[in-house]
């Protein structure tokens, strides 16, 4: 894990060397606050809660995260880099992990930035934090899941806007699966069975019940279980690619 830790801290700082960072974060906190007091209409609806908030969430994030992964291995392939990567004395599941768990700090600290919005409801009524902090983690647990996504396609190529739009397209699907109009249209001819287990594959799903405040366990090892999942698929492809 020491150098997991390592490789991590070198490429949450590498964010802050150039204007991406900055870039990144004031586009997401603009739209965030955007959807949330423009679209959301959180002071007309008269209810001290953040559900305007977290429900544009993974829209925002269906093309913001594929954008931070875009760079994550696409951008050592075009540069030659990689080649030195795979020369450290370090694993290969190393160097995967490191990148990830750096990318998915930064989306936190885009999340964490947005805590005024809290405070605010905070002081103007009376919200029910528990169910705050249950749509934080299902918020979080969500973008490291498109994160994991966004970095399997970014080992696929060695340019960036095809990665990103590959990228795009393959969380679109996982959001897809559960948003109702699909649903809707799949019960008209589907056995039940089948729609339920269409629509556990769907972020939206799992999401929608975090953000209710139902902390399932089922939710988590959902997010939990993709990451894992499209981190192995990523070393893979590194490794298949390494090897030819």
């Amino acid at each position: 894990m020491r150098a997991v830790r390592i490789l991590a801290r070198r490429e949450f700082a590498a964010y802050f060397a150039t204007p991406l960072a900055a870039v990144f974060l004031v586009i997401f906190l603009f739209l965030a606050g955007l959807f949330t007091f423009e679209f959301g209409g959180l002071f007309e609806r008269g209810q001290a809660d953040l559900r305007p908030f977290f429900q544009f969430h993974p829209w925002l994030y269906l093309f913001l995260v594929p954008a931070i992964a875009m760079r994550l291995w696409a951008e050592e392939r075009r540069l030659g880099t990689i080649e030195l990567l795979m020369t450290l004395p370090v694993r290969l599941r190393d160097l995967v992990l490191g990148k990830f768990l750096a990318a998915w700090a930064f989306c936190g600290l885009a999340l964490l930035c947005t805590t005024p919005i809290w405070a605010t409801v905070a002081w103007l009524g009376d919200p029910d934090h528990g169910v705050i902090v249950a749509s934080y983690l299902g918020s979080f647990l969500m973008a490291g899941a498109f994160l994991a996504i966004g970095s399997f396609v970014s080992a696929l190529t060695k340019n960036q806007v095809i990665a990103f739009i590959v990228g795009v397209l393959v969380c679109f699907v996982f959001l897809f699966l559960g948003y109702p109009v699909f649903l809707d249209f799949l019960s008209g001819w589907a056995p039940r069975f089948l729609v339920e287990t269409v629509a556990s594959w769907s972020f939206l799903t799992h999401f929608q019940a975090l953000s209710r405040g139902v902390l399932d366990l089922r939710d988590v090892l959902f997010f939990l279980s993709t990451i894992v999942v499209f981190l192995a698929m990523n070393g893979l492809v590194i490794d298949w690619k390494k090897a030819a």
